[in-house]
């Protein structure tokens, strides 16, 4: 997914850092050639060309087509698991994983979902890519139940962290959802925002509420 692009770490090494910037440029290219022609009429083959590396090249960087545009699940399923392990002293990992979807919705962030419409639209318009969507959440899924069992905090251990992950994600998947459909009825993004903001703060709330331990 286009936006804006991650700083490079200063302290990795020459080579690391032109990695990275080998994978932008293949996923910037990329994204503008869906844009301008929809996803399944580009190949792997013209992203390849068009950012002048070798299809290899492509596939070193991501292993599936639906990955040059869904590229940023990896970067989703990081600062979701940081936002656990990281968390604040009593804090749960639903309370966490609410920050941190109230902050992306604040920042603009690309993973927020609600006010990038274009590419919305490309990935609802696409089977391909609506599946490698639900295959992230699973990841998602898989991760944070890691997270939330390997990362208590000062409360004893969730009991069932896989239902705490499962349930996280099914709350943050559906107020996008719903958010989403509002935005391709025509509603103005002006209206729906605060109301998406207010749907999260909710729903997290009343997860937190009903889970044992608060999550």
């Amino acid at each position: 997914m286009s936006g804006r692009k991650a700083p490079e770490p200063a302290e990795l090494p020459l080579r690391e850092r032109k990695k990275l910037r080998t994978r932008q440029r293949i996923s910037d290219v990329a994204t503008r050639l869906f844009f301008e022609r929809g996803f399944e009429e580009v190949t792997v083959a013209e992203v390849a060309a068009a950012a002048e590396v070798s299809a290899m090249t492509v596939f070193n960087h991501f292993p599936r087509k639906e990955d040059l545009f869904l590229d940023r699940i990896p970067q989703g399923i990081d600062l979701s698991v940081a936002a656990v392990r990281d968390r604040a002293p009593g804090e749960t990992p639903v309370a966490a994983l609410r920050g941190l979807a109230l902050r992306l919705l604040d920042e603009g962030h690309p993973l927020s979902a609600v006010g990038h419409l274009p590419f919305w639209r490309i990935v609802y318009g696409s089977p391909a890519l609506r599946a490698r969507l639900r295959e992230g959440m699973d990841e998602l899924e898989a991760a944070l139940t890691a997270a939330i069992a390997s990362h208590p905090g000062p409360a004893p251990a969730d009991p069932q962290p896989r239902m705490t992950a499962a349930l996280a994600v099914a709350a943050y998947r559906g107020a996008c959802a719903t958010s989403l459909r509002r935005l391709f009825a025509g509603e103005p993004t002006g209206t729906v925002l605060p109301a998406h903001r207010a749907l999260l703060e909710r729903t997290f709330g009343e997860l937190e509420r009903v889970l044992p331990l608060g999550g």
